[in-house]
């Protein structure tokens, strides 16, 4: 398959791309254009403070919708797309911001204060009003910050002290590629419509139990059940159990070999 490069903010570039050849490979069977079996959706500007706050909104909103629209139009019937943590509202928040409780599931309100987390909110509300007329399978993943495995080597020795810089993210993360093999269960997974899920490794990215986070940062906050001493609070049970999906990588790996880290 080749890369095609095509603006997600103009329609006509979205439906070219969903009705064309995806490579070279296809035009020898001489039996037309291929149909899309699904569409992974995670282009966007992925953080506040890179573009201007109108543009980051106007390019994640408006790309998010001439996607699922050019795709269910040409067909497709399962869309996987890119939401965020950020939509709980504590990530990029103007001060310290707590959330309701814990551990942070899927049901805790969507608050968000910044226009990355108001677009990532805006397009949850798209996918959805998309996929009850269709009836297509649309997932969002509210996906933590994501960490490749050469980050291990080159910044996981600072990183997991900084516990304080860790708290806009619950202290959580997904490795990539347990992130991507999130996006291939949901792949797998048909018949669940439309569905937000939390993508998150099953521990923390700092060098503290649960309860001594717990202590120090979330003193007197309702915690709903009872937490593993290195279990994630950006709670990925729903990913689990309707997907089958496990996570087989984590930043502790690094303290159990130290020539890693």
């Amino acid at each position: 398959m080749d890369n095609r490069i095509a603006d997600i903010t103009d329609a006509g570039q979205m439906y070219d791309v969903m009705s064309s050849y995806a490579g070279f490979d296809e035009l020898e069977p001489g039996t037309g254009v291929p149909r899309f079996d699904a569409v992974v959706h995670f282009a966007a500007i992925p953080r506040i403070l890179m573009t201007a706050d109108n543009e980051c909104y106007r390019t994640n909103v408006l790309g998010t919708y001439n996607v699922i629209d050019a795709a269910l139009k040409m067909g497709v019937r399962k869309i996987v797309f890119a939401s965020s943590e950020t939509t709980y509202g504590i990530c990029f928040a103007d001060g310290e911001v707590k959330p309701d409780d814990l551990p942070i599931d899927e049901d805790h309100p969507t608050v968000p204060m910044d226009s990355y987390a108001m677009s990532k909110v805006c397009n949850e509300a798209t996918a959805g009003s998309f996929q009850r007329p269709s009836g297509a399978d649309i997932y969002g993943l509210r996906i933590n910050i994501v960490f490749e495995p050469h980050e291990y080597q080159d910044n996981f020795s600072a990183y997991i002290c900084m516990e304080n810089y860790r708290l806009g993210d619950f202290f959580a993360c997904i490795d990539a590629r347990d992130l991507a093999a999130a996006v291939e269960a949901c792949l797998r997974t048909d018949g669940l419509g439309y569905q937000i899920f939390n993508v998150s490794n099953d521990d923390h990215s700092v060098n503290l139990t649960t309860s001594e986070i717990l202590e120090r940062f979330y003193q007197g906050m309702p915690v709903k059940r009872a937490l593993g001493e290195r279990e994630t609070l950006h709670a990925n049970d729903r990913l689990k159990r309707m997907t089958g999906w496990r996570p087989r990588h984590s930043l502790r790996d690094c303290l159990d070999d130290p020539a890693r880290a």
